[in-house]
């Protein structure tokens, strides 16, 4: 520990200023990282080893600092650090706030999320990579230890973006972490690039929404020596989906495997299609891979149809198994059949959202606007309870926009601040979209 800097030690910085170390962090593959002060700002400091402060990674750090992060969940490098003193240098970032937890902890059940909030979590985890991808650049080694989570509201950052590259860079470098890598780079037929992201970004996904690998059934459960030629064959050579439809002999081992059994019951046809197409036409083919828009549009689907049950657990809208058998299926806790409770039916021009109207749901431009998909922040719109009638609830408007809709043969506004009921046949104007409430 301390090899490399001495608390209260002084670095320069190449934008002119300085910064003071306060504290050790911890250490990685590449070097240490420490608690300083940058002009009253406390910042991350990561200080390579020798033989990681390579001129590639300089100039490496430099391209990103100029470019600036694809968005805030982003913990890019901010300055260059150096000292007369010692050798290398490194780079400042933002510090990682104490309140959020290593995404590890959520997989080991250190921390519990519910499902509203964990989807918060992978909708903005798409989102900081599709923005990352549309810069033209790959983030190469998508694995646990590269991003945190905020257990109370599903926020996410992403550290460790100095290995980030532009997409297609052929220099050696970092190239992931194992059971995260795409099976042509295990392979070592490529070098990592967007593509490979994608893959390692729907594995991160499996793990989060079931608490376990792809990959890992029956194949994983028969291995004696988990060595490196068995990982290797298991994620690289011989891969194989333990939900496969056509090849079962990888199916999760009950009573080994449980929460990939337990969790692919729970969740809505829709969403495992996504992780059938990412593992089964995508596994070997780059090409057959889920892009980012896709991730990003049936994540934020998937959370709009939550049903909260009267017991208290979040279940979901399956319309393909509602349609099928007529009902909703019994709730995954307490087996009681669920309710099904009122709906918004948002139409846009080239999709129809419906969005399960919870007690707690809220709508964000997203939903009601065609020209601002991606906002994701800032609600403009909340399901609330009626003051005086604990039984009727409406939906009320936090948007400055005026909302229109025809009742006993009058068109009726909702400005902001005020709700109309949910009730059942009503169609709202919210100017660039119309919606209708179904019950």
């Amino acid at each position: 520990m301390n090899q490399l800097l001495k608390i209260k030690k002084t670095v320069a910085l190449d934008n002119g200023s300085s910064c003071r170390v306060l504290g050790y962090l911890g250490s990685g593959g590449q070097g240490e990282v420490y608690h300083a002060d940058w002009q009253g700002m406390d910042v991350a400091l990561k200080w390579y080893y020798p033989q990681q402060a390579t001129p590639e990674q300089h100039n490496a750090l430099k391209y990103l600092i100029k470019i600036g992060p694809p968005n805030g969940n982003f913990l890019f490098p901010l300055a260059v650090a150096s000292s007369d003193e010692i050798t290398g240098f490194g780079y400042i970032m933002p510090l990682r706030p104490k309140n959020y937890k290593n995404i590890s902890d959520l997989i080991k059940r250190r921390i519990e999320l519910s499902f509203k909030q964990l989807l918060t979590a992978t909708v903005e985890l798409t989102d900081s990579f599709l923005q990352l991808h549309a810069k033209g650049l790959c983030y190469r080694d998508i694995s646990f230890g590269n991003f945190f989570i905020e257990p109370d509201t599903g926020g996410i950052l992403i550290c460790d973006n100095d290995n980030v590259t532009i997409n297609g860079d052929k220099t050696t470098g970092v190239i992931g972490t194992p059971r995260f890598m795409a099976p042509e780079i295990v392979r070592r037929e490529a070098n990592p690039d967007n593509d490979s992201d994608l893959f390692s970004l729907a594995v991160l996904l499996f793990y989060l929404l079931f608490l376990h690998h792809p990959l890992e059934g029956k194949r994983e459960a028969d291995i004696k020596c988990f060595d490196l030629p068995a990982m290797n064959k298991l994620y690289g050579f011989d891969p194989l989906f333990i939900f496969d439809g056509n090849d079962n002999s990888n199916y999760p081992v009950q009573g080994y495997q449980d929460n990939a059994l337990i969790y692919w019951a729970i969740y809505p046809h829709f969403i495992k299609q996504l992780f059938i197409q990412s593992f089964t036409k995508g596994l070997n083919n780059i090409h057959g891979r889920v892009r980012g828009s896709e991730w990003r549009q049936q994540l934020l689907r998937l959370k709009d149809s939550i049903i909260e049950c009267a017991c208290g657990a979040e279940n979901f809208l399956d319309e393909t198994q509602l349609q099928q058998a007529g009902q909703l299926q019994p709730c995954w806790s307490c087996q009681q059949r669920l309710q099904l409770p009122p709906r918004l039916a948002i139409k846009h021009p080239t999709q129809q959202m419906v969005v399960v109207l919870n007690r707690d749901t809220q709508l964000y431009p997203y939903h009601l606007y065609t020209n601002r998909k991606n906002e994701l922040t800032a609600a403009v719109a909340q399901v609330v309870q009626h003051p005086q009638k604990p039984n009727v609830w409406g939906l009320k408007n936090l948007s400055p926009d005026t909302w229109t809709f025809a009742e006993n043969g009058q068109i009726k506004s909702v400005v902001q601040g005020q709700s109309v009921s949910l009730s059942a046949g009503i169609t709202l104007n919210f100017g660039q979209t119309q919606a209708e409430i179904c019950a």
